[in-house]
């Protein structure tokens, strides 16, 4: 490989002949030896055997801030030369700055519009999940009880434990805040009042169903979503598998099952623990706490409760199955998606509870 050699200078200056292999290999000498040579010169490129984008860049470079003149360029030497050119502009180092309000707009219009294609997404994914609950009641066959019995023990019995623990705490708080405002008006007794009504009307359901959206939901989109990345629900479709029968079906149906069972088991374990506190702090004995509660709590606030449960859990499992369907690309966006799950529900959750509440005011059951 012949180095780029320095001949007489020409008329218009010193004339720069490279030739053999003008590379990354001999940027180093080609750079000092540019640089030693007067402004105004001519490289002659016509003995150049072949050149990267590194040599290339040196060519360029020295075409642009010293004047110099290509002559004898091949036609590929002077195609990879002008794609070198079209690519040198300036990087901009810092965003330019908007006005306040031109942001402001921006951002609210981005929201609105992601806002309105997730919602028509889900309506979407909503039908196909109903068409999907039709194909297995119409071929009950093609219900996969393995995966219903496995979804049961994930949304269900796994979370036992951590739903009645936060619902006697719950209870407790309850209580003791009541009874601290109560106390103002000689009161207390109507703390159990309080409890009652409260944990098996409103909190017993929507705890239970934020606790399931934060566990379950974002269970069903990282699983989903991970099967999406390791092409597992194409491999479904290519075998005419239907994913939504597979995979969404059984998540639905054990979310819509198991939420009354663990909102009733929320429901209970809130009154135990608001029992308990009237029993050790305001000497409230437990029959007689027992007693009031089913004085005081009318059936139809736990039929409210009950009704509410399943719809909760519908929402959370569409939610997170929604979401999972819609990871593509890499890892980071099951992460993204998963979040987006449970966001989505609880808020689903709690639009849908303010709906209950007044429909619910509004057929009397107060």
């Amino acid at each position: 490989m012949a180095a780029p050699d320095r001949s007489s200078p020409a008329s218009d200056g010193e004339t720069f002949r490279c030739s053999g292999a003008l590379t990354i290999g001999r940027a180093g000498s080609t750079a000092r030896e540019l640089d030693a040579m007067p402004e105004g010169m001519t490289i002659d490129l016509s003995d150049v055997e072949r050149m990267d984008t590194v040599g290339a860049w040196l060519i360029h470079r020295t075409q642009r801030d010293r004047g110099a003149k290509l002559v004898g360029a091949a036609p590929e030497v002077e195609a990879l030369l002008e794609q070198v050119a079209a690519a040198d502009h300036p990087v901009r180092v810092r965003p330019d700055i908007r006005p306040p309000l031109a942001r402001t707009l921006e951002d609210i219009g981005t929201w609105t519009f992601e806002t309105g294609r997730t919602l028509l997404g889900l309506i979407g994914f909503f039908g196909a999940t109903l068409i999907g609950f039709g194909n297995v009641i119409r071929r009950p066959s093609r219900l996969r009880v393995n995966a219903v019995v496995q979804a049961f023990d994930s949304v269900g019995v796994r979370a036992l434990g951590i739903i009645g623990l936060m619902s006697f705490l719950i209870g407790v708080v309850i209580g003791q805040q009541g009874a601290v405002q109560l106390a103002q008006f000689g009161a207390e007794v109507y703390t159990i009042n309080l409890i009652g009504r409260l944990t098996v009307r409103e909190l017993g359901p929507l705890m239970t169903a934020i606790m399931v959206a934060g566990r379950s939901g974002s269970a069903f989109a990282a699983q989903i979503g991970t099967m999406k990345i390791t092409e597992e629900i194409d491999a479904m479709r290519t075998i005419g598998v239907s994913p939504i029968e597979a995979l969404v079906v059984p998540r639905v149906l054990a979310a819509v099952l198991m939420m009354p069972l663990l909102a009733f088991f929320s429901m209970l374990l809130g009154i135990i623990g608001g029992g308990v506190f009237c029993w050790l702090i305001l000497k409230i004995p437990p029959a007689t706490f027992a007693m009031r509660i089913s004085e005081v709590v009318p059936v139809h606030d736990l039929y409210v409760g009950l009704i509410k449960a399943p719809v909760f859990g519908f929402i959370i499992a569409l939610g997170g199955c929604f979401q999972g369907m819609l990871v593509s690309g890499n890892s980071e966006e099951v992460g993204r998606r998963t979040t987006n799950a449970v966001v989505q529900s609880i808020f689903m959750v709690i639009v849908l509870d303010a709906v209950f509440a007044v429909f619910f005011s509004k057929i009397g059951w107060l």
